[in-house]
């Protein structure tokens, strides 16, 4: 029984961030996230060296190894929790688990890096969870044009590209603005 002056409890909606190994998920989470975010970023070790391709991301010294969490509330009655994946194949098991409930997801490109984004494609794909590509565009730089990473990660029309930073709470929650109108969209349409 709730307390009384308990007030309503919040509806909660569960956003997912993936993408490929250093694309930026946890910069993402971090810059939207109203609290401080939860990480389970780890130093990688000596143990990483054959199993962690670095190749376009040499200067990576921490990984993700469990998951990311962040919090938004937008009002007294909707909350949203973000949840970001690591990137490693060897984690994919936690997808699954991660997936269940969630409104959509977020998949963050690296165009360093561009092929590592098939797997989240596929996976929100294969199960209809709605999706949005944002390109993390690393220190502003903005090294392809978004018709071609489309092309390049052969996306469906319907599938919302975007460029962004990731480090930006602006540019974050601009991404997070078109995942929520792409489901708003597609509830519209019955899809």
């Amino acid at each position: 029984m709730a307390s009384e002056g308990a007030g309503p409890v919040p509806d909660t909606l569960k956003i997912l961030v993936a993408g490929g190994f250093g694309a930026g998920k946890t910069t993402l989470v971090s810059a939207v996230s109203e609290v401080e975010s939860l990480h389970t970023e780890e130093v990688m070790t000596s143990e990483s060296v054959g199993v962690d391709d670095l190749v376009g991301v040499e200067g990576k010294t921490t990984t993700t190894v469990a998951l990311d969490f962040g919090r938004i509330t937008l009002d007294e009655s909707t909350v949203v929790y973000l949840f970001g994946t690591p990137g490693q194949k060897r984690f994919s098991f936690m997808w699954e688990e991660l997936a269940e409930g969630a409104l959509g997801a977020v998949v963050l490109a690296d165009t360093r890096r561009l092929s590592d984004s098939f797997g989240a494609i596929d996976f929100f794909e294969s199960r209809g969870v709605p999706f949005v590509v944002a390109v993390n565009c690393f220190d502003g730089q903005r090294t392809h044009r978004g018709d071609d990473v489309r092309v390049a990660l052969d996306l469906e029309e319907q599938v919302p590209l975007l460029l962004c930073d990731a480090r930006s709470r602006e540019s974050a929650k601009e991404v997070l603005v078109e995942l929520v109108a792409l489901v708003l969209r597609m509830e519209l349409s019955g899809v």
